[in-house]
C-alpha cells in the first residue's frame, strides 16, 4: 500500500480516530503535527489544489481565532492562505495526502476508502 502523509492534531479526537484508521490499514504513514510544525504557504497551497477546494473551505470558520481575525469578511484567498500559515489552528484536520490526491478526514469513515483507492 501507497505512504500517505497525514497532517494530526494530537489533541483532536477526529485526528486520533485517523491516525488509528491509517495504523490499521496498514499504511506507512508520515505524521506532520501541522501546529509544531506549521505547513508553508506553498505547501497549503498545494493541498487547496489536490483537494480541490478554495482556501475557506480549508479553515476552521467556528474558531474564536477565525472571528478575531475578522476572516469572514476577508475575500482574498492570498490573504486567507496567510492566515493559515501564520495560524495553523486554524486549518481543518486531519488531512491525509496520498499521492497526488488529498482528503479531509471528516467525517473519519471517508479514510479507509481513500486509503484503499
Amino acid at each position: 500500500m501507497q505512504a500517505v502523509t497525514i497532517w494530526h492534531n494530537p489533541k483532536c479526537s477526529k485526528s486520533r480516530e485517523a491516525m488509528e484508521i491509517v495504523t490499521h490499514s496498514g499504511c506507512k504513514a508520515e505524521v506532520i503535527k501541522y501546529l509544531e510544525n506549521s505547513p508553508d504557504e506553498n505547501q497549503i497551497r498545494t493541498v487547496l489544489k489536490m483537494l480541490g477546494i478554495k482556501p475557506r473551505e480549508l479553515m476552521r470558520t467556528k474558531e474564536d481565532l477565525y472571528k478575531e481575525l475578522n476572516l469572514k469578511d476577508e475575500n482574498s484567498d492570498d490573504a486567507l492562505i496567510e492566515a493559515m500559515f501564520k495560524h495553523p489552528k486554524l486549518i481543518e484536520r486531519p488531512i491525509i495526502i496520498k499521492g497526488d490526491r488529498a482528503i479531509i478526514g471528516r467525517p473519519t469513515d471517508r479514510i479507509a476508502q481513500f486509503l484503499n483507492a
